[in-house]
This record gives C-alpha cells, sequence and structure tokens, in this order.
C-alpha cells in the first residue's frame, strides 16, 4: 500500500516515491575514514540516482561487553556528521538514546533514530519527536509488528506525524533472528513507511561471547525479499573492510557491493510499484 510520505533533507520517503537508502559504517571511527565511507556513498548517489541518507553512530551505547568501541560520543561524533553534511549535501541519521541528547543531535541530525531495544521508551521517543524532526522508530527483536501502533501512538501525541519505522528481525531462540516479512505489510497497514534494515536482520546477537557475529552472506538475499514484500527504503551498514571494523563487522556490507546492490534493488522495487499500482 502507498505510504505516507516523510521528507528527511531531500529525500522523500514512502508514498510512491523510488527506494531510498540509509547507508554508511556501523559507527564512526574516526574524521577521516567517516568522511571517506561518505564521499564514496555520495559518489555512488550521484552516479546511479541512489536516493541516500548517511547514517553512522557517534555511541553505540547497546554493546555485548563494557570493552566493546562505542565511538566518539556525541559532541565530537555529531561535529563529523556536520562535517558530512557540509561536505556531501547528504542527509544524516544517528541513534539517540537519553533524553538529554534529543535536543543537540536534533540541531546536526535531519532525522532522529531511536534503537530497537529502546522502543518502548516513552519519554525517549515523545522527546525526539517533539523536536518536531523526523523520527525512526527500529521496531525491537521482542516486538510483534502489530504492536508498533503503540509507538505510532507516542509519536502522534507530540502533533509530529514525520514517523518512519523500522522491521530488523525478531529473536529466534538464542544468538539468532529471523525475519517475518509480513511486519512489513502489517506495519504499512498503519499508513507510515517501512524500512528494511538488512544488515542487523542477519546478526548473531552475542553469538562471539563478547561480541555479535552475523551472516553477510544473507544480505543480499534478505533485502531483495523485504523490497519484493513492499519496503520503502533499505537501511544497510556498510564498510571498505568490514572484518576489521570495530563493531558489527560480521554482518556489514562492503561498500564496493553497495552501488551494485542499490541499483538491483531499486529496479525490483519499481517493478513491485508497478504491479501495486
Amino acid at each position: 500500500m502507498a505510504t505516507r510520505e516523510v521528507k528527511v533533507g531531500n529525500i522523500l520517503i514512502g508514498g510512491r516515491n523510488p527506494l531510498a537508502f540509509i547507508a554508511g559504517p556501523c559507527v564512526i571511527e574516526d574524521e577521516d575514514s567517516t568522511l571517506k565511507n561518505a564521499g564514496k556513498l555520495k559518489e555512488y548517489s550521484d552516479s546511479k540516482g541512489i536516493p541516500l541518507i548517511f547514517k553512522s553512530s557517534y555511541d553505540k551505547a547497546n554493546r555485548s561487553s563494557v570493552n566493546s568501541f562505542r565511538g566518539p560520543g556525541i559532541k565530537k561524533g555529531l561535529d563529523i556528521l556536520h562535517k558530512v553534511k557540509n561536505e556531501t549535501g547528504l542527509p544524516v541519521i544517528s541513534d539517540v538514546h537519553s533524553i538529554e541528547e534529543v535536543d543537540e543531535a536534533a540541531r546536526i541530525l535531519d532525522i532522529l533514530q531511536i534503537p530497537a531495544f529502546l522502543c518502548r521508551q516513552t519519554d525517549l521517543i515523545i522527546a525526539a519527536a517533539g523536536t518536531g524532526k523526523p523520527v525512526n522508530v527500529k521496531k525491537g527483536q521482542f516486538m510483534a509488528p502489530a504492536d508498533a501502533r503503540n509507538i505510532i501512538d507516542k509519536v502522534l501525541s507530540t502533533g509530529n506525524k514525520d514517523l518512519i519505522l523500522t522491521e530488523r528481525g525478531v529473536t529466534f531462540g538464542y544468538n539468532n533472528l529471523v525475519v517475518d516479512m509480513r511486519s512489513i505489510p502489517i506495519m504499512q497497514g498503519f499508513g507510515f513507511p517501512v524500512i528494511y534494515d538488512a544488515t542487523h536482520s542477519v546478526q548473531l546477537p552475542g553469538g562471539e561471547g563478547t561480541s555479535s557475529g552475523g551472516q553477510r552472506e544473507f544480505i543480499e538475499t534478505l533485502a531483495r525479499a523485504a523490497v519484493s514484500a513492499g519496503c520503502d527504503a533499505v537501511f544497510m551498514e556498510v564498510h571498505e573492510y568490514p572484518d576489521k571494523a570495530p563493531c558489527d563487522g560480521p554482518n556489514m556490507l562492503p561498500l564496493e557491493r553497495f552501488s551494485v546492490l542499490a541499483a538491483r534493488l531499486m529496479e525490483l522495487h519499481q517493478l513491485i510499484k508497478g504491479w501495486q499500482g
């Protein structure tokens, strides 16, 4: 079904618009690598007409181990994302984890993201929506798609209607996730765009003991399935050298594969939308 259209910077998500993408490294490692990755993604976006929002986290607060790499923190991280915006023109998104972060983050970010484990944190959701910025809420690994209605009600209570929901898999036993593609049309039935998170869906949470594992060989398969199910956008974390990444490397897509996969998914999306029309 056609969902509400949400504008993020110069990118339109939902409605009858082309498939959009949120892409970038899991976490900000340093300024140089972040700008390099963003510059490459900008090249792909321009050369292949890929609607793109740049993603990288200034802080990965939800980590398996106390020793896990978390990023540069909010002040330095937002400064780097501001440079990404200025140098590439790409809209930017990052996670917010507490009410105290929201206003500072909203001054730089084009869209605020609520991590999956925080999707029931009422005060955080209301604070993020209260900024007037678009909000992307990742549906928790523990939540049924129909229960996303409660998330929507919290956002709408602020008067903000620029909401996007993200499907990122559901806990299946220990250290494993599965994706129920029915969740995409179920959540779209509420009238808001739905993103499919193609890389966190292949994560094996805590599967390496002190870190999460992943099965990146299934990213492309599941992304094609989600686009076939009608998602409005695809989220994927990408990295030049995933096996050397400080976090989530096993479930990140090599950067060089992004443009090829994105172009194929856009073509598939156009076909699916034609069938629905």
